[in-house]
């Protein structure tokens, strides 16, 4: 039987894979991506005029994307304005990409 390395569930890296994740775990979410990929950059209030959640709820979920780094926020007078954040689209690639080759390799 082939010993595999040990892993620790506190590796930075796996912790940031983990809070990717968990940020892209919701469709508004995913749904939020998306619009921003589309538009380039726009304010909570657009995004509820698309979506069917209520402004605090889209807050809500804009707030967990900035957190992972995924989005950019620009305070523009009282409004935010919001934008994908290139690096954190790039690291998402990354993760994604070393995920799949990994279990891929190891697949029956």
């Amino acid at each position: 039987m082939i010993q595999a390395n040990p892993i620790k569930l506190d590796d930075p890296a796996i912790e940031r894979s983990a809070a990717i994740a968990k940020a892209l775990g919701h469709p508004a979410r995913i749904a939020i991506l998306k619009i921003l990929a589309q538009r380039n950059s726009c304010f909570c209030g657009d995004i509820t005029e698309i979506l069917p959640l209520a402004q605090s709820t889209v807050s809500q979920h804009l707030k967990a994307l900035k957190t992972a780094g995924l989005i950019k926020g620009e305070v523009e007078g009282v409004r935010t304005c919001y934008c994908l954040n290139p690096d954190g689209v790039k690291e998402l690639k990354s993760l994604l990409s070393e995920l799949s080759d990994e279990l891929i390799q190891t697949c029956c």
